[in-house]
């Protein structure tokens, strides 16, 4: 077991670890991705599921691959906190406490799972060693008791810390795919390109009825190995006119400053969801709600759902906002990039159109592309036109992206487009069902090449895992 203890330190020390800025000071970190959890009084003993309740048992080189699939768990992004973590299992269900039995079921999104479902790590009775602590009941720990899982009120004894310890360690079954390219249920992605770094901004999926609360960025040289920076907006003590549905951020750079625009709702009130903008000296945030109010307040244009913006900046310098569900609108935004002539807005609404527009510019052409159909739907997909200027006309060309039910990928949509400066390299991203117990809450970001034929038209993108 030596050598797994060592893969342990170096899991820790290279992981991909959550930022804890401004957090709990909880006293422990854990990396995120796939790995195994080893019983500290009991080595070669492992946390595993079997008939869907929670054990340590015996984990070996000779064990089966179930026992060892059994034995693997991706740490993610916690449920309801993202100061902590959840476990989820390589059949896409979660660990989670029921009546203090630790058991795996699959994420209903709504408040009392999520919680159930989240653990904050604390340091455990030996060096390297975690303890996890409930979320929702934080003077209980997970702990082994006979071999089975339980979540315990703490005790002060050796025995007590020693049971309720785990090293983590190389996962059991590694990881054989590229996604998701983030671990976790996040949804909705805007990948940008600023000063030598790809940074990506997702909406924080799997909440019942998308009312996920804040946004968080990660930054990648590769698009391979990625940085997580934490919460960078969170719509409880960030913005007084929205509360839930912290939906679709998209990030523009000018004016050497860093603009998120995004969507929000309030949980009582006025639900009707409304755009707003944020700014930060960082594309890493933290931002700051820029005005204090909505951008574009529901109801202010008629039809359609004020929810998915999107900036585009033309090579003259001009930026334009794009947005809606339903019904696509588009208007110039003024050079503070926080305030635009009403006058101005353009519908656009190409046919097929549902939400999530996305508009990039290729050797003299523009492209308007969307999403089509439900994101509930494992039809939902994207589609594109192109055009002579941003704001039209466009030309339907058809479908760049959607299912591919030979792969087990379902939904595939909402994405974004990324060029590599100074090539003609460009990558998509976008979410789809997690694979493979994923739906229309539950959803994970997936990145693409993206590529276009001799006559500019884009080839369609055959989503991989």
């Amino acid at each position: 077991m030596r050598f797994r203890s060592m893969l342990a330190l170096s899991a820790l020390a290279a992981g991909f670890v959550v930022v804890l800025s401004g957090a709990p000071a909880y006293a422990a970190t854990l990396p995120t991705g796939a790995r195994s959890l080893e019983s500290v009084n009991y080595p070669g003993r492992f946390v595993r599921h079997l008939d869907s309740l929670g054990r340590v048992d015996a984990v070996t080189s000779a064990s089966t691959a179930q026992v060892k699939q059994d034995a693997t768990f991706t740490v993610v992004n916690g449920l309801a906190s993202p100061s902590c973590y959840s476990f989820q299992t390589k059949s896409g269900l979660f660990l989670r406490h029921r009546d203090y039995r630790l058991r795996i079921d699959a994420n209903t999104g709504d408040a009392v799972f999520r919680a159930d479902a989240t653990f904050c790590a604390v340091d455990g009775s030996t060096a390297g060693s975690v303890s996890l602590t409930s979320y929702n009941y934080p003077s209980r720990r997970i702990r082994h008791r006979d071999f089975a899982l339980w979540l315990d009120a703490y005790q002060d004894t050796a025995a007590f810390r020693a049971d309720s310890s785990f090293r983590i360690t190389a996962p059991w079954a590694p990881k054989t795919t590229a996604g998701p390219v983030i671990p976790g249920l996040f949804a909705d992605p805007h990948l940008a390109y600023f000063g030598g770094r790809y940074y990506l901004y997702p909406t924080t999926d799997g909440y019942a009825g998308w009312s996920g609360t804040y946004y968080k960025a990660f930054s990648s040289a590769d698009l391979v190995n990625w940085t997580d920076h934490g919460v960078i907006l969170d719509h409880g003590p960030d913005v007084s006119w929205a509360d839930n549905s912290a939906w679709a951020p998209a990030v523009a750079a000018k004016n050497g400053r860093y603009y998120l625009y995004f969507s929000g709702g309030a949980a009582s009130g006025n639900t009707a969801k409304q755009l707003g903008v944020a700014v930060a000296d960082s594309p890493a945030g933290p931002f700051r709600d820029a005005l204090g109010r909505p951008l574009v307040t529901s109801g202010q244009f008629s039809g359609g759902q004020a929810i998915d913006p999107m900036v585009f900046t033309d090579d003259d310098g001009r930026s334009y906002l794009y947005w809606g569900q339903g019904v696509a609108r588009v208007v110039p935004l003024n050079s503070d990039m926080i305030s635009y002539d009403a006058a101005q807005v353009r519908t656009i609404t190409p046919s097929g159109y549902n939400e999530a527009p996305f508009v990039f510019k290729r050797n003299g052409t523009y492209y308007l592309m969307w999403s089509e159909n439900d994101t509930r739907s494992e039809d939902y997909r994207v589609a594109y036109a192109t055009g002579t200027s941003p704001l039209g006309p466009w030309t339907k060309r058809g479908i760049v992206l959607q299912k591919r039910l030979d792969a087990g990928i379902r939904g595939p949509g909402h994405h974004s487009v990324v060029q590599l400066p100074g090539t003609d390299t460009w990558h998509i991203a976008y979410h789809r069902f997690a694979v493979p117990a994923g739906n229309g809450t539950n959803r994970e970001t997936a990145i693409d090449r993206m590529e276009f034929n001799a006559d500019g038209t884009i080839r369609p993108v055959v989503p991989t895992l």
